[in-house]
């Protein structure tokens, strides 16, 4: 039988990138509950969905602007900051 492989690199950073992600989740879900207008077209998971977390070289890369639905300018800079304040 053969050994198991090693496990990629990439986990490395997994327990503070999961609470960063957590908690950038959280933020998403506080702003999804104040914007009314975004409960009457989308629920709570698609929403969060929208703005996954990628990492280049273990850093996360902010979020880019969904393609598929259009936000505000003050949700879309909501969503930054909530962005910058979980990943700084």
């Amino acid at each position: 039988m053969l050994p198991a492989p090693n496990p990629p690199l990439t986990f490395v950073y997994l327990g503070m990138d999961s609470f960063q992600v957590r908690k950038f989740e959280f933020k998403l879900e506080e702003i999804y509950n104040q914007t009314g207008w975004i409960q009457d077209e989308l629920p709570l998971n698609e929403f969060i969905a929208k703005f996954p977390v990628e990492f280049k070289d273990g850093v996360a890369q902010r979020p880019e602007q969904p393609e598929d639905f259009d936000l505000d300018r003050d949700t879309r800079l909501a969503v930054l900051v909530a962005f910058r304040e979980s990943f700084s």
